[in-house]
């Protein structure tokens, strides 16, 4: 089966958050970390049939799920995993503010690498939490871990490691030593680690690791947060899920989600990811060969540094350089809407993502090289 990544979709008027903050502009929107592909054949056939029946009461999590996830996880990274770890989420993001109020106690502190995902340092600024940022650093040309300051960031008050693997919006592939090095670095602590982007690896040569399946000591202590929103697109349809094996830690983090105090994720949510984790192989591989393609381009296009994109869809861009106090202002002038950097923790860079179709990204690129020229 052939799948066309190429084809154009008009998503104004349908409630998208990237497409509406711009409507009625010639602006193309390359922020929100959502792609402008449709779904799977399969999501899509999962969804109208479930449509069909037209009954859309309570819903219990289903164990085909549960199972459908063990299997992959034990397939993709030889990770075993028991069907009683898995909590299930709304989302990837209420598990990060969960991990920071329900398992960092009130006086205890955080370690946040930046630049990351602006939801790691609202969980704890929410809490609220005391935390550090713990600053990334540009070696080969990837965003790795600085050993020697997370080290010294170290209190005696840590008590809890946010990651965020592969890396948002760095575009990282740790790898297996890397992991290894951090866990014995933060041996004391708990780690919450978003691996939302696990299936969007690019590079044939680099395999995601969770930090999980590295040894049980590491298991026992860590929250790892998955969903497959960002690989099959689907973030709307809501269905997420934290890996807890210790029972005392998953007791606690669960504590709201029993109370009902948070939703479960919706019939639609459990459907679509049953669906894509069934079916959806072959279009996920033929969806990471067009974003390789769009995400060389990219590198190619602009006379911007960037690190290499190892993994998802997003390019973490240094504009550093240019004359220009706001780089996303000056995007935006020339019709083009990328992420802001300090929103992940450094204004000197905009982040763009490149999951749209390639006359779109291609003319993106064109206006982007116009803005940069005029400065």
């Amino acid at each position: 089966m052939t799948f066309d990544f190429d084809a154009l979709l008009e998503r104004a008027g349908t409630w998208s958050t990237r497409w509406e903050r711009y409507a009625g502009r010639d602006v193309i929107p390359l922020w929100v970390a959502d792609s402008d592909f449709r779904a799977p054949p399969c999501v899509l056939e999962a969804l109208e049939k479930r449509v069909k029946h037209g009954v859309f009461g309570y819903t219990t999590a289903p164990e085909e799920l549960r199972e459908a996830i063990a299997e992959r996880l034990a397939r993709l990274y030889r990770w075993r995993v028991d069907p009683s770890w898995i909590v299930f989420l709304p989302g990837v993001v209420p598990g990060l503010h969960l991990a920071a109020r329900k398992l960092l106690p009130p006086d205890g502190h955080a370690l946040i690498p930046i630049p990351v995902y602006q939801h790691f340092k609202r969980a704890v600024e929410l809490a609220p939490r005391a935390y550090t940022e713990v600053p990334l650093v540009l070696q080969s040309g990837r965003w790795v871990f600085d050993e020697s300051t997370l080290k010294k960031s170290l209190t005696v008050k840590t008590g809890m490691f946010f990651l965020c693997s592969p890396q948002n919006p760095g575009g990282t592939v740790f790898t297996r030593d890397e992991l290894e090095r951090l866990a014995g670095l933060v041996r004391n602590l708990i780690i919450v680690s978003d691996e939302i982007h696990c299936e969007l690896v690019l590079d044939r040569d680099k395999h995601h690791v969770p930090i999980a399946s590295l040894a049980p000591e590491i298991s026992r202590r860590t929250v790892t947060l998955m969903s497959p929103n960002k690989a099959f697109n689907i973030p709307a349809a809501g269905c997420a899920w934290a890996i807890i094996e210790d029972s005392n830690l998953r007791r606690i983090f669960s504590a709201d989600l029993n109370a009902h105090v948070l939703p479960s994720p919706s019939v639609f949510g459990y459907e679509a990811a049953l669906a894509a984790y069934r079916g959806g192989d072959a279009w996920l591989a033929a969806q990471l060969d067009y974003l390789r393609a769009s995400r060389d381009l990219v590198e190619k296009a602009l006379d911007l540094p960037m690190a290499h994109v190892e993994a998802t869809y997003l390019a973490w861009i240094d504009c550093s350089g240019l004359k220009t106090k706001d780089a996303c202002e000056l995007f935006l002038r020339h019709g083009v809407a990328l992420s802001p950097g300090l929103q992940f923790g450094d204004a000197r860079f905009v982040r763009l993502n490149f999951g749209t179709q390639r006359s779109r990204l291609r003319e993106a690129l064109e206006r982007m090289k116009a803005a940069i020229d005029a400065t």
